[in-house]
């Protein structure tokens, strides 16, 4: 059996629980597959599948350091509302890309105040611990491209 290792494509399934155990993201069907020791998935669940062989079922629980990172309030900004031109009607919860200074960013909306939009360029799920229940479908050797592109090619990988 081969073990989960750097330059190796992993294909697995998985349940994200939070902390108080809703689960806020699943596979549907197809497996999601990465490259391992590229970076592909948070460090945390990449760092307890290391090692692993297909067929084998696991929990992994992830601290917000390891996961999304941490939650810094200074990444909640009031912009004015024409920066949103041409959205309508901006709403709680929406997300937006913004171009930033470290590159694209998402941004959710937090609130409306008046002409002000409050933002929160912090990912979503961070400051949360995370729960992964994972189960390892496939375990293979990376292919020359996949190594060269860092990540998985055909079914369940990144498309071009």
């Amino acid at each position: 059996m081969t073990a989960i290792a750097n330059d190796h494509v992993v294909k697995f399934h998985y349940t994200l629980t939070n902390g108080e155990g809703q689960t806020l993201d699943k596979s549907e069907g197809q497996p999601l597959a990465y490259l391992h020791g590229a970076g592909n998935i948070i460090p945390g669940l990449e760092n307890a599948l290391t090692g692993k062989v297909a067929g084998d079922k696991l929990t992994v629980n992830v601290p917000a350091a390891e996961g999304y990172g941490e939650y810094y309030a200074e990444m909640v900004q009031e912009v004015p509302r024409q920066m949103f031109q041409g959205v309508d009607n901006i709403q709680a919860g929406m997300q937006f890309q913004a171009q930033t200074d470290d590159g694209m960013q998402i941004v959710t909306v937090k609130a409306i105040e008046g002409d002000n939009i409050i933002i929160d360029a912090n990912h979503p799920l961070a400051g949360q611990d995370l729960t992964f229940d994972v189960e390892i479908v496939e375990v293979r050797p990376a292919t020359e491209e996949e190594l060269d592109h860092g990540h998985v090619h055909g079914e369940g990988g990144h498309h071009h």
